[in-house]
């Protein structure tokens, strides 16, 4: 690609000197895609990201972001780590004689976990460096439709000017507006806890709350989970939320739904907690898990003029465009569709738009997602609720449930279930679920079926792997309902 090459800076096509073609505020998942592809591309790129913490604050954070560094990555450690309580005890049926009282070193575990997201700070710095990208570490706000400010560590502020900005700054935890809401803590806090709770409190019915529910009792501790609606996951498969809720019981979670926190009081021995039905509990630990908000509160975009939303998001275009033609976002920022994958693939096609020269928008339909508890829940596609709700003929249900061949000796009473939702008239699989042992593993392979628009004739063609869980997929033969769309109206 031709550039017209200065020694302090870069020229566009009319004359303007900028430093850099792009500058990059961020440096998660998102930023750094942005930055490696675009720089690929023969773009002079630059980027800022807080210094590195495993707790982010609005003066930490790191290159990786939350994903690598306080969430997606680190979260998996330990339930890899919680998962190996329920996998010794299954294991006495399968000969192995394990003493009845087994230690954990909670403390060993979370060394070995902040070796981990250090090793990968320092893996995404190098990506960038090798990618040709200049990294600054500081933060980075807007002061111009062109132009960026970082304030350095020591307080110093530069100032770069850009042809492009990129605003990667993803989301943050917040917590519920509650009397003692300081007691509490959120995500960041939970992946870096000095001691391991003997009693825990989740507030919030998501995938964090349902995940450190999750990882806390498979550790050994008492749990309990409180959530406004009737069932865990609002947004899921219902059928399959209420496959999760009764693994979560299982497992010796307590739930308590349709019930909210209003007050958390410091006491001798931990935490009261005082819910809107008048119970109190009393724990060592309160989770908020209540949602994430965009991280745009110290980046100055009103007096750039780029448009927020109530949540202040950023709002952007189907190519990832503010209303300020030369700033861009991508990612939980902007609050489109909050997974660290789709980020990464906002950054791919905006690098490709800018400075590529292939304009290509995200693509959001038939994105898989995990929901990491144990056992795991993944899906791709539309739900059952949601097929009847877009589909223009009836809905064809196929479900299968069962004992998975592992618990049968183990003697575990936890079963695994999974669905394909089918559009009636072209046989086109609109959507697929599981909960069970490897469900992500198992559906991103799905994942790239329905991307191919597969039917449900190509699923029953297919042979089976056997003895899986996976064959399952391929050999529901019998429809389990038939649902009637939702009449269409246009009043």
């Amino acid at each position: 690609m031709a550039r017209k090459m200065l020694i302090h800076g870069e020229l566009d096509g009319a004359g303007v000197h900028y430093d850099f073609d792009l500058f990059v505020i961020g440096a998660g998942s998102g930023g750094v895609r942005a930055a490696r592809f675009s720089a690929n591309y023969g773009a002079k790129v630059g980027i800022c990201e807080l210094p590195f913490n495993p707790i982010s604050s609005e003066v930490v954070g790191g290159v990786g972001g939350t994903c690598v560094l306080r969430g997606c990555v680190p979260k998996k450690i330990l339930v890899y780590g919680a998962a190996f309580g329920g996998e010794l005890e299954d294991a006495r049926n399968y000969g192995w004689e394990l003493n009845e009282k087994v230690d954990f070193n909670w403390k060993k575990l979370l060394h070995k976990k902040t070796e981990e997201i250090t090793r990968l700070n320092g893996i995404y710095k190098r990506l960038l460096s090798n990618a040709g990208v200049k990294l600054f570490e500081g933060e980075g706000k807007l002061v111009g439709p062109n132009e960026v400010e970082v304030t350095q560590l020591d307080g110093t502020k530069l100032c770069y000017s850009a042809k492009h900005i990129l605003i990667a700054t993803g989301s943050r935890a917040q917590r519920p507006n509650i009397p003692g809401q300081e007691l509490g803590i959120t995500s960041d806090e939970a992946l870096s806890l000095e001691d391991l709770p003997k009693r825990a409190v989740v507030l919030g019915g998501g995938y964090i709350a349902v995940e450190f529910a999750s990882i806390w009792r498979g550790m050994g501790a008492t749990v309990d989970m409180f959530f406004r609606k009737e069932l865990p996951l609002r947004g899921f498969d219902d059928e399959m939320r209420a496959v999760v809720a009764r693994n979560l019981e299982g497992r010796g979670i307590n739930l308590h739904p349709r019930t909210n926190l209003t007050e958390l009081i410091k006491t001798e021995d931990g935490i009261k907690v005082i819910t809107d039905h008048g119970e109190e509990l009393h724990a060592d630990l309160v989770l908020f898990a209540t949602g994430r908000i965009p991280n745009t509160k110290r980046l100055n975009l009103a007096s750039v003029g780029v448009e927020t939303d109530a949540l202040g998001a950023v709002k952007v275009d189907d190519n990832s465009r503010t209303n300020v033609p030369s700033i861009w976002a991508v990612g939980d920022v902007t609050n489109r569709m909050n997974l660290t994958p789709v980020a990464l693939m906002e950054g791919t096609c905006f690098a490709k738009t800018v400075f590529g020269g292939q304009p290509t928008k995200p693509d959001y339909i038939n994105v898989p997602c995990a929901v990491f508890c144990i056992p795991p829940l993944s899906v791709v596609g539309l739900s059952e609720e949601q097929a009847v709700e877009q589909a223009n003929g009836d809905v064809l249900v196929f479900t299968s449930t069962f004992n998975p061949m592992k618990n049968t000796v183990s003697g575990r009473q936890e079963k695994t279930a999974m669905k394909l939702v089918v559009d009636a008239e072209t046989d086109k699989v609109l959507g697929a679920s599981m909960c069970g042992p490897d469900a992500p593993e198992i559906m991103q392979g799905i994942g790239v079926a329905l991307k191919c628009g597969a039917t449900k004739a190509q699923f029953d063609s297919t042979v089976g792997i056997h003895p899986s869980a996976a064959e399952e997929f391929v050999t529901m033969r019998s429809t389990t309902r038939r649902v009637s769309a939702k009449p269409k109206t246009n009043l």
